[in-house]
């Protein structure tokens, strides 16, 4: 491809309100162009990588035994609106707003799918009768469409973006573990393909469903995870997924209950400086709305309350809690809490109690007295609350406990790649979507869902990927492999030679980009830099002189001539390197 003829171009300043690398680089390289908030078009150059990444997946998933399909992204809205007999939530429910929702002519309502487990569970209805039918592994790589509240970080997070989804199909537990090993070494190797550092850690699986799931996770500054991981035996959560053992403390004889007056101390670090206590011998206390009820979370203060466990742990007793959110004032005032000083004693039967276990440890603690500017001191279990639901509900942080070998958790920041569910029979229990097992029974489908953001991809390799001139593309997905590089080729000799070097570079199958522009050699330098390609090729009076063309790495220092005649064979050469 010619510099000359490609659509697109770079820019030699960074916008002012860009607040990414990844969208900084791929603007300032000519890779993607910004629409409107979390949607962009991609350049040629931009879509070139797009396709390499899109290459990589596909025979990933092929490798395994998945059959690619399309699926429609218009979706019956009363297909997302199908409820479990259990009378969870739907899925219309959990996504809530994010679900794109819109009426065709005849004002029927649709929505744009952002994930397709259940149209895929419809055709696994219509074509798996029987257990010789299993398993099955149906991919696609589509567009997804979800309305974010704030779309950001670049392509980091979209309201439309590419996706690849796979789901399975099993007779039993054994195929479903089966399957979900064979997926998770196949991302694996997608994404060392793909040049990145990444972790695999447990989550949570949210809107998705199911009772197990993996992501894996780039690690960069730039992602809005936090990881726990063990020094010590490697395991790792997502922080709304980690576990971690609680410090102890120790029990003493229970003390007379006391109010105290604790005049403008509604934190727990106020309290604690106001009592010259620690922060563990208190209780933190906050109030939630969830399927319209009150819901009291209690934790032990220094401890903070995740409300992905909670939620789950409310979801559980079977209240709809994708609508979790803080009370209000008017709701707590109507319920008789006092905002800053809630405390769990009391006869309010409506309330939820949820406890974290840190309270089992240790006793006589510091809690509100639900009256303002008072906290109750020597508050203890059973005597003086009730608890509606032991759970963990506490979030795991720096320099924690390790539950599996008592190392210690170190915190990371990263960007999911991709998600991994065992649904089990969620979606095959909502369509009855059944099979007839080896003894003529009915028996429902086991299903896993799988999913890798593509163009998430895109800005997790950018955001790993770079240095201060610029992109550095693994050769794998990089758009072209070559950078070849013509300074003053208006010079017949100049102009001769990176001609015939760019011919015989095409002849050879090798993906290159021929700057021929009529640029100063510092601008051609800088771009080169910019974009990032494995290997720049110059062909210049010096480098002719020299005794042919120069090469470099773009990730190394060193460079080095090579004759023109060798030129095509030392640089294929090079690239296998790579």
């Amino acid at each position: 491809m010619r510099y000359s003829q490609l659509l697109g171009g770079t820019l030699r300043e960074r916008a002012h309100d860009v607040e990414s690398t990844n969208l900084d680089l791929l603007t300032r390289g000519g890779f993607v162009r910004q629409l409107t908030s979390g949607v962009y078009s991609m350049l040629p150059l931009g879509e070139r990588v797009m396709r390499k990444l899109t290459e990589i997946i596909r025979a990933e998933m092929e490798r395994i035994g998945g059959q690619e399909v399309s699926m429609p992204v218009l979706q019956p809205r009363e297909i997302w609106e199908a409820r479990p007999q259990s009378g969870k939530a739907s899925r219309a429910e959990g996504y809530g707003p994010v679900l794109f929702s819109l009426h065709d002519r005849r004002e029927r309502e649709l929505v744009l799918g952002p994930t397709h487990e259940e149209i895929c569970t419809l055709l696994a209805q219509e074509f798996i009768r029987s257990y010789r039918d299993l398993p099955r592994l149906v991919f696609q790589v589509q567009r997804k469409f979800r309305d974010e509240p704030r779309a950001r970080g670049g392509l980091l997070r979209l309201r439309e973006f590419l996706m690849k989804d796979l789901y399975s199909f099993d007779a039993d537990e054994e195929g479903l573990n089966a399957n979900f090993e064979l997926v998770r070494e196949a991302y694996c190797r997608i994404f060392a393909r793909c040049g990145l550092d990444f972790i695999v850690v447990e989550a949570d699986s949210g809107a998705i469903g199911g009772k197990e799931s993996l992501e894996f996770i780039a690690l960069t500054e730039a992602g809005e995870d936090t990881i726990l991981r063990c020094t010590g035996c490697g395991y790792a959560a997502n922080v709304e997924k980690a576990e971690f053992v609680r410090p102890e403390r120790v029990s003493a004889e229970e003390q007379t209950l006391e109010e105290v007056y604790t005049p403008n101390c509604k934190s727990i670090s106020d309290l604690a400086d106001f009592l010259s206590i620690s922060e563990d011998e208190t209780m933190k206390v906050v109030c939630y709305r969830a399927g319209g009820q009150l819901v009291m979370a209690v934790v032990r203060g220094d401890l903070e309350i995740n409300e992905i466990k909670l939620t789950n742990v409310i979801t559980k007793r079977g209240l709809n809690a994708t609508d979790l959110r803080l009370a209000t004032g008017e709701e707590l005032e109507r319920a008789g809490i006092v905002a800053g000083y809630a405390s769990p004693l009391g006869e309010n039967k409506a309330l939820l109690i949820v406890a974290d276990h840190s309270l089992r440890s240790g006793n006589n603690f510091v809690a509100g007295a639900n009256r303002a500017e008072h906290h109750l001191k020597n508050v203890n279990y059973p005597r003086d609350f009730r608890v509606d639901t032991w759970a963990d509900i506490a979030s795991a942080y720096e320099g924690a406990a390790c539950v599996r070998c008592g190392g210690r958790l170190h915190a990371l920041r990263g960007c999911e790649l991709g998600h991994i569910f065992k649904l089990g029979t969620i979606y095959s229990d909502l369509f009855n979507a059944t099979f007839l097992d080896a003894e003529g029974r009915t028996q429902p489908l086991i299903m896993a869902s799988y999913g890798i953001g593509i163009s998430r991809l895109l800005a997790c390799i950018v955001e790993q990927q770079h240095d201060a001139r610029g992109l550095t593309w693994p050769l794998a997905v990089a758009p072209y492999a070559v950078s070849l590089v013509g300074i003053d080729l208006v010079k017949e000799e100049i102009g001769r030679a990176a001609e015939q070097l760019y011919a015989d570079l095409c002849a050879a199958g090798v993906e290159v980009l021929f700057d021929d522009r009529h640029e100063s050699a510092g601008i051609k330098f800088n771009d080169a830099d910019l974009l990032g390609l494995p290997l720049r090729v110059v062909v210049s009076k010096r480098s002719l002189k020299q005794g042919g063309v120069e090469l470099k790495v773009r990730t190394s220092q060193e460079s080095q001539i090579v004759s023109l005649s060798e030129a095509l064979n030392e640089i294929q050469q090079v690239l296998m390197q790579l």
